[in-house]
């Protein structure tokens, strides 16, 4: 028998073999491979479940991880949910500052509406007693805050004049015939900018019918903007048709559309935010915050002493119209 180096997996060769075979040889040692019940150990290379059961439990633990996709939809998830419960809670404090408003001004115009006028009343009486310019300034200045806002008929441009309604809102108004507008005569400039267009986008110029259903969409646009004479949105549209079609961007990943939904998600809160702080600092919300759970009560409170205001004022003036 060969001398075998230790920690060496031991090997027999053929002359180990026939000695072993002799009757009167001397029998080896077992071996730990040999010994009973060894082959039934668990984890040794020959049992089994062993090395491959192993190997299996350890590529099922790897298994059980979720995908870094899964952690993300699942954070996506838990932001919807947050931002839907924030969107809830800043509408319905949107509606609480409307209706709020609506009932203050139902409520208290009229007495905020009486202060201004008495408020007039008495800057009047006091400049007509002292004749003091800055007297009469001040009052001008009162009387114009209850008065009517001026240039009406500016606002409505030709449909009204110094008679009333002009003679196409009075047609209008009858179910009349109402003249055309003016007409727009196109600049030299914008008739050229027109004929580049058309000559361009053409919808007889499309190769196929999504390009043709394209190309009518462009120049309807082309069209409303000549019909205007509207140069700057011509140069635009030159600027556009030169550009090309929007092309499809690439389909995102998984990843990718998770993070691109988080972001939207982000900037959604971050808008909602603003809003929310714009309604609490508005006057109707900063009233709100003082009594939220009885606004009705501080509408009662608010009109008492507006009505003291007006006693006030009334006998103020009462005193100097003496």
């Amino acid at each position: 028998m060969t001398h075998e180096a230790a920690g060496v997996p031991t090997t027999r060769n053929d002359d180990d073999r026939q000695d072993n075979d002799r009757p009167d040889a001397p029998r080896p040692a077992p071996e730990a491979e040999d010994a009973p019940g060894a082959q039934d150990a668990p984890g040794t290379p020959d049992a089994p479940g062993g090395a491959d059961a192993a190997a299996g439990e350890a590529g099922g633990s790897e298994d059980a991880q979720p995908r870094p996709e899964a952690r993300l939809a699942r954070a996506v998830q838990v932001a919807e949910q947050a931002l839907i419960e924030f969107e809830i809670a800043v509408e319905t404090f949107r509606v609480e500052v409307e209706n709020f408003s609506r009932l203050h001004h139902q409520k208290l115009g009229p007495m905020y509406t009486r202060l201004d006028e008495l408020d007039a009343l008495i800057a009047e009486a006091r400049a007509a007693r002292t004749g003091d310019p800055e007297d009469e300034r001040k009052a001008r200045e009162a009387r114009a805050v209850v008065m009517p806002m001026p240039g009406v008929e500016e606002l409505f441009h030709d449909w009204m004049d110094t008679d009333g309604l002009s003679p196409e809102a009075a047609a209008m108004l009858t179910e009349q015939a109402v003249r055309p507008p003016k007409r727009v005569r196109p600049s030299e400039e914008a008739r050229k900018l027109y004929r580049e267009l058309a000559r361009k986008a053409h919808p007889d110029l499309a190769q196929d019918e999504p390009e043709r259903q394209r190309r009518d969409e462009f120049i309807a646009r082309v069209n409303a903007a000549y019909g205007r004479g509207d140069v700057d949105l011509l140069k635009e549209l030159v600027a556009e048709w030169a550009a090309g079609p929007v092309r499809p961007l690439a389909p995102l990943s998984e990843s990718e559309e998770l993070y691109a939904r988080l972001e939207w998600l982000s900037r959604r809160k971050e808008l909602l935010t603003v809003l929310a702080k714009e309604l609490e600092d508005g006057a109707i919300g900063s009233m709100l915050r003082m009594a939220p759970d009885d606004p009705d009560q501080l509408l009662e409170d608010i009109a008492e002493q507006l009505l003291g205001e007006v006693s006030r004022r009334e006998a103020e003036l009462a005193e100097m119209v003496q």
